[in-house]
């Protein structure tokens, strides 16, 4: 029998424990994440925070506790994201046919080094622009004194909206793979997507132009980008499209 056809409840089961083992996994890493928490506090103090910004401070006496443990969490997560994203792929895959299967895999893989591609991005180069920005305005008589809690607040939106945004190929090469527009429609609108992409990067950044205008000049790239493979992958499928109208005229 085939699985597409297996009961409701055969379904549900593969996914309570599909879920299971991604909490398992999860829960299990959350120590280990919790004792790595300070290490990757003061590695994105050293990446992120220029000398003009001084040092971080916290104002409550379980400020720092409490930002590590949610820290932790997330590091978990990340951590525990390969054994998950393989929990997720074994339940889906008896319900997907072979080129089903092999399109879900590359969306999958792609997806994942473009979001984690976006968070290296941030890192390393929006973040540090930020807070150099933030130090600017420190004189003699005006002093940044940042919060712990803030910074990392910043920096995990921050990494969470390049992750998401970085995701702008996939969005095209999906859409026009399942025929929900073309590269051709997409070249010609390509000022509307632009105002989306300024629209969403105001959304998703703190209220600031340069947080804004770092997040979409960069998405727009990457949109470019996914334009010009949309491009290149439409092509053969018109031409299979045209070969096969042309044998069934014949």
């Amino acid at each position: 029998m085939n699985d597409r056809d297996e009961p409701l409840a055969v379904h549900l089961e593969a996914l309570r424990n599909a879920l299971i083992a991604c909490i398992v996994a999860t829960v299990i890493l959350t120590p280990f994440a919790y004792w790595a928490s300070p290490y990757v506090i003061n590695y994105l103090i050293r990446q992120c925070i220029p000398e003009n910004v001084g040092s971080l401070h916290y104002f409550a006496p379980m400020e720092v506790f409490w930002t590590q443990l949610n820290l932790s969490l997330i590091l978990a997560m990340f951590l525990a994201y390969p054994w998950n994203i393989f929990q997720i792929w074994k339940f889906l895959l008896p319900a997907l046919y072979k080129e089903e299967a092999r399109a879900l895999k590359s969306w999958l893989f792609s997806s994942s080094i473009l979001f984690v591609g976006g968070i290296a991005f941030c890192i390393y180069y929006i973040l540090p622009i930020i807070m150099g920005f933030s130090g600017s305005f420190s004189t003699d008589g005006i002093k940044p004194i940042i919060g712990l809690q803030n910074f990392l607040s910043l920096a995990g939106w921050l990494m969470l909206a390049f992750g998401l945004m970085f995701q702008a190929p996939i969005v095209v090469l999906l859409s026009v793979r399942f025929g929900l527009t073309t590269a051709k429609s997409l070249r010609e609108k390509r000022p509307f997507v632009i105002v989306a992409i300024l629209f969403l990067s105001a959304l998703l950044t703190p209220p600031d132009v340069v947080s804004q205008v770092l997040l979409g000049v960069p998405t727009w790239l990457l949109f470019e980008v996914g334009l010009v493979i949309a491009s290149k992958i439409e092509k053969p499928k018109k031409d299979e499209k045209t070969q096969v109208e042309s044998e069934s005229l014949e």
